[in-house]
């Protein structure tokens, strides 16, 4: 569930970041979006991202909350492109989300073993 609030962070920060892709964290408690944590794309790229963070948002999950990463497409569609996929990482099995700026679509995904599956994104 991610709520007004969230959404309209996550699109004011992916617009603030063009011409390149926009990352961070959304902090979730029981599947429901507290608040999004910016962070920074260290590859200042818009095909991909490296995703810099203060490191405390780490620490959120030892308090019960679930993380989730985030990052925009400039204009590609809503879902992980080859490249989101093959850098996966410590991230597989958790809840990944892609707003495309070019049609304005939020999706959400996690990646285990290999397999994609979408996730429902509920406003």
């Amino acid at each position: 569930m991610i709520g007004h609030d969230v959404r309209v962070a996550l699109e004011e920060h992916a617009r603030a970041e063009l011409p390149n892709e926009a990352c961070g964290v959304v902090v979730l408690r029981e599947g429901v979006a507290e608040r999004y944590e910016a962070g920074r794309n260290r590859a200042a790229s818009p095909y991909r991202f490296e995703l810099e963070v203060d490191p405390e948002v780490w620490f959120l999950e030892d308090e019960g909350y679930e993380l989730a990463v985030f990052h925009s497409h400039v204009s590609a569609p809503a879902r992980p492109s080859r490249t989101d996929v093959e850098n996966i990482g410590l991230w597989e099995g958790r809840p990944y989300l892609i707003l495309s700026l070019g049609t304005g679509e939020l999706a959400a995904f996690r990646l285990e073993g290999g397999r994609l599956a979408s996730e429902t994104v509920e406003s």
